[in-house]
C-alpha cells in the first residue's frame, strides 16, 4: 500500500510538471538516438541552457536553471540523477502536434525504458491516414505494446465514444501512458498489463501496434523484436489479431523489416499466412531506409537496409 501511494505521488508530480511545461509553451521534436548523440557531442551542448536542453536533449543542468516548482516536481517524481554539481532528468518530454508526452530520457539503456521517437511520428501518420478514410465507427480498440501511449491517445481522441485499451508488458509504459492520457484530457483510455493480447478479452474493430523490430543484445523490451532478424513480435501480432478482430475490424501494424538481398521476409511470411484467408490486406514501405547505424551490430552482417513498413489487415464480412 505504501509503495502504491508513493507511486501515485510520483505520477502526480510528473503530471504537474507536464502541465507546467504545457503552460510555458514547451515543445520538442524527438530525434533518433544517433542524431541525439551527434547533437549532444557538440561542445556547446555539454550542459543544458534551457528547458529543451533539460527535457528534450537530456543534458545535465544546473539546479538554478529551472524554477523551484519544477525542481520540486522532479524530486517528488524521483526522476532526478545527480552528476557532481549538476542534475539530469531521467525522463523526457516530446511533442506530437498539441500532445505532450513523457517518456524515457536519452540514452535509453534501461531494460524498462519507454520509447518515443521518429517511429512514433510515422506510426501516428499511419493511424491518422486510416481514421480519415475508415467507413465504420470505432467502438473497441487496443494499442498493443503501447509504450508512451501515442497510438491509444490518437484513436481515443478521434473516437471519443470508443473503449480504447492500452496494453504493455512494461509497467513503466503503462504509468507513462496513463499520465499522458490525463495530460491530454483523454478519458476513454484504460491501461492494462498484457503480453500482446493474452491478458485481455473480447474482439476489436481496431488494433494498432508499433512493436520493436531490432535485434538488441540487451534484449530491452522497447527495442528487441526477437527472431533471427527482429520480426518475431510483428508476426505474433498478426497471428493474434487474426483471431481477435471483429468482422470489418482492422489491424494497423507499423513495424520495420531487415531486407536481405532485396527480400522482405516479413512481407513474404505475411503473404504465405494470409493467402486464401478471409482477410484483405495492404502492405507498403513507409520509409525505405531507417536506423542505418544498426547495420553495424551483430546479426546484421547480411542486411542491406532496414525499412519501415505498414500493414493494414481487415477481416471481411
Amino acid at each position: 500500500m505504501l509503495l502504491d501511494q508513493q507511486q501515485a505521488q510520483a505520477d502526480h508530480a510528473l503530471l504537474q510538471l507536464g502541465r507546467r511545461l504545457q503552460a510555458d509553451g514547451y515543445r520538442f521534436t524527438c530525434v533518433t538516438p544517433a542524431t541525439q548523440g551527434r547533437v549532444n557531442a557538440r561542445l556547446e551542448a555539454k550542459q543544458a541552457h534551457d528547458l529543451r536542453g533539460v527535457f528534450g536533449w537530456s543534458r545535465p543542468f544546473s539546479p538554478a536553471l529551472i524554477s523551484a516548482d519544477e525542481l520540486q516536481q522532479l524530486t517528488c517524481a524521483g526522476v532526478l540523477r545527480e552528476e557532481g554539481d549538476l542534475l539530469r532528468s531521467t525522463v523526457r518530454w516530446s511533442s506530437l502536434d498539441d500532445l505532450l508526452l513523457v517518456h524515457s530520457a536519452w540514452p535509453t539503456d534501461s531494460p524498462d525504458a519507454v520509447f518515443f521517437g521518429p517511429d512514433s511520428y510515422r506510426f501516428a501518420q499511419v493511424i491518422r491516414d486510416h481514421l480519415q478514410h475508415r467507413p465504420h465507427p470505432v467502438q473497441h480498440a487496443v494499442d498493443i505494446g503501447c509504450g508512451s501511449g501515442i497510438g491509444a491517445l490518437l484513436v481515443a481522441r478521434a473516437a471519443p465514444h470508443a473503449q480504447v485499451s492500452a496494453v504493455d508488458i512494461n509497467p513503466m509504459a503503462l504509468r507513462y501512458t496513463a499520465i499522458n492520457a490525463v495530460l491530454a484530457a483523454i478519458a476513454n483510455v484504460s491501461v492494462e498489463p498484457s503480453d500482446l493480447l493474452a491478458g485481455i478479452t473480447g474482439t476489436f474493430d481496431l488494433i494498432v501496434a508499433n512493436p520493436p523490430y531490432m535485434l538488441d543484445a540487451g534484449r530491452r523490451t522497447y527495442r528487441h523484436g526477437g527472431g533471427p532478424l527482429g520480426a518475431e513480435l510483428s508476426l505474433r501480432i498478426v497471428e493474434q489479431a487474426c483471431e481477435r478482430l471483429a468482422v470489418g475490424g482492422t489491424l494497423l501494424l507499423y513495424s520495420g523489416v531487415a531486407v536481405v538481398e532485396g527480400r522482405d521476409t516479413l512481407l513474404e511470411t505475411v503473404h504465405q499466412r494470409l493467402h486464401g484467408s478471409d482477410f484483405s490486406w495492404a502492405y507498403r514501405e513507409v520509409d525505405p531506409d531507417v536506423f542505418g547505424e544498426q547495420l553495424l551490430e551483430p546479426g546484421y552482417e547480411q542486411v542491406e537496409r532496414i525499412a519501415a513498413v505498414a500493414l493494414t489487415l481487415t477481416r471481411n464480412g
